[in-house]
């Protein structure tokens, strides 16, 4: 008997506008306020979902656009957070994957209270043991005629 076990959505969220902070300032000071209207829009429209087997990012203000990233496709995740970040409790998460079309994926300015960082390590590795996918690091790459490394 196999069981299939459906997709589920395990977090949806945008970056905070927090990272809007200086255009908005520069709005106030210098430029004209659609400016401003058009960064905010640009981070609202800009959707990230974490499902059980990829994450989806959805982005644009009138045209949309929707990336899906194969969660086994990620090789390495790294979450920074900048003094800026840090003050008011958010973080950045960049991704390296192996996928051709989205090499990197930076969810900018998240609460760190989610543990999102926490949360896409453990799907990567569930997603991973589920697909039976290992990732192989090659540091040379040159094999003689025996099919041995150097």
């Amino acid at each position: 008997m196999c069981l299939i076990m459906s997709e589920q959505s395990l977090w949806r969220g945008t970056s905070s506008q927090f990272k809007n902070l200086w255009p908005f300032v520069s709005c106030i000071l210098v430029l004209p306020i659609p400016w401003a209207v058009y960064r905010w829009l640009e981070v609202k429209s800009t959707v990230f979902e974490l499902t059980t087997e990829r994450l989806i990012t959805e982005r644009g203000i009138l045209s949309k656009t929707k990336d899906s990233l194969e969660l086994y496709r990620v090789r390495d995740l790294q979450v920074t957070q900048p003094l800026s970040l840090r003050l008011f409790g958010l973080e950045n998460i960049h991704l390296i994957t192996t996928d051709s079309v989205t090499p990197s994926v930076i969810i900018e300015s998240v609460p760190k209270s989610l543990k999102l960082g926490d949360l896409l390590r453990t799907q990567v590795e569930e997603t991973r043991m589920a697909k039976r996918v290992r990732t192989v690091d090659v540091e040379d790459g040159s094999v003689d005629s025996d099919g041995h490394s150097h």
